[in-house]
């Protein structure tokens, strides 16, 4: 978003600028000077924009854009006149045209925020009829309760426990789409789901965890993780005669996560369909969770397994 103000107020003042200066020369030294303007009042109207704009937007929706344009306004014209009071700023140093040109600037960015936000309404009922698609599949289902019934008998208390785990994961699959989890709710989530495995496949699964505790408080779309690990169990476990190993891991770097998970791949097995339904769930919701901030991943890596990563913000 502060990325993307700050390339719109500058394209919006080169191509003004483009009409009153004939030569480049003369267009690129007036680009310069009405820079240190243009990026300041932005900077400043974010600041007021972000102060001001979830309880606003909560309570009275419609009056959002006409403040918006006023902090614009305001940012721009105050700007503007510390310019002018150390004789930094464009002539004539009127405060009323650059006021007028903040606000109108602030305008045009609430209005093509929003209609990203209308564009995204299809891509959203994709993204959500597609994680229909992945939601816990009706095989895991019986299995787990053969498991769960098989239990009873001599380990009744583990078998309460599988029941619990089916249950935390029913919760989070019957949830909310669209509200955010933690990369540790998620790890906690998908330690459930391979612990009900691990019961499955007994020695065939083998399932590392190396996850950094700095990263845990990284935002997720709920049930990101736990398809991913289920692909690695179906299509890295499930058809080797041997069975493989998941690796899931964490790292925090700077202001970024890095997550991944890793399987190994059965090379006497034949390729299975619907590998690619949920991982392309898991990357259109990152997407709309942190729009261009995520990055998602996949392929065979120079061992031969196969890895999925990820990359978002650290908060």
């Amino acid at each position: 978003m502060v990325l993307r103000a700050l390339l719109v107020a500058i394209a919006v003042t080169a191509i003004g600028l483009a009409f009153s200066h004939a030569r480049l020369l003369d267009w690129a030294l007036a680009m310069g000077t009405w820079a240190t303007w243009v990026v300041p009042s932005a900077l400043l109207w974010l600041l007021l924009a972000c102060a001001a704009g979830q309880g606003l937007a909560r309570r009275w929706p419609a009056w959002v854009a006409p403040v918006q344009a006023l902090a614009g306004a305001v940012a721009a014209a105050l700007v503007w006149q510390l310019l002018d009071h150390w004789r930094l700023a464009p002539r004539p140093a009127s405060w009323l045209a650059p006021a007028l040109a903040g606000g109108a600037l602030a305008l045009l960015m609430v209005r093509t925020v929003r209609w990203r936000e209308r564009a995204r309404l299809p891509a959203t009922a994709a993204a959500q009829l597609a994680d229909l698609q992945t939601r816990i599949r009706p095989h895991f289902l019986f299995n787990t309760l053969n498991t769960a019934i098989a239990l009873v008998q001599h380990d009744p208390r583990r078998a309460e426990e599988v029941l619990e785990d089916l249950a935390e994961l029913f919760r989070a699959t019957l949830g909310t789409l669209n509200r955010a989890s933690t990369l540790a709710e998620e790890a906690e989530l998908a330690r459930r789901y391979l612990s009900i495995e691990e019961l499955r496949f007994g020695a065939r699964l083998t399932v590392r965890w190396d996850l950094d505790p700095n990263a845990a408080s990284a935002r997720l779309p709920t049930l990101a993780l736990q398809p991913l690990v289920e692909n690695a169990v179906r299509h890295g476990v499930e058809p080797a005669a041997r069975g493989g190993t998941i690796e899931v891991r964490s790292r925090r770097r700077r202001d970024r996560v890095l997550l991944s998970v890793t399987n190994t791949v059965p090379l006497e097995a034949a390729p299975r369909p619907g590998h690619g339904i949920g991982l392309a769930s898991v990357r259109e919701r990152l997407r709309l969770l942190h729009d261009l901030d995520a990055d998602v991943h996949s392929g065979i890596i120079e061992d031969g397994r196969w890895r999925v990563s990820l990359s978002l913000p650290a908060e």
